[in-house]
């Protein structure tokens, strides 16, 4: 089973947010997933990153292969160099 960290959008229609997810890489964006690790809104200024370091770096640990965006919120947050 391929695990993925990724982005799930539960915003609205021209609001987008996100939350941080894991799950498996055969599963629909919106669909299920295993454990939610924190959220994204970038419409506010600056862009509001909030994630569970602990649960991050145990799931990259564990083998969880971040997409390019999540990769990106982790490097921000500074849990990933």
């Amino acid at each position: 089973m391929a695990v993925k960290m990724r982005l799930r959008r539960i915003g609205a229609k021209k609001a987008p947010f996100y939350r941080v997810i894991i799950a498996d890489s055969r599963s629909p964006r919106d669909g299920r997933f295993i454990e939610e690790i924190g959220y994204y809104n970038p419409l506010t200024e600056p862009a509001e990153i909030k994630i569970d370091a602990e649960k991050a770096k145990k799931w990259i640990a564990n083998g969880a292969q971040p997409t390019e965006t999540v990769k990106s919120l982790l490097k921000k947050s500074g849990i990933v160099d």
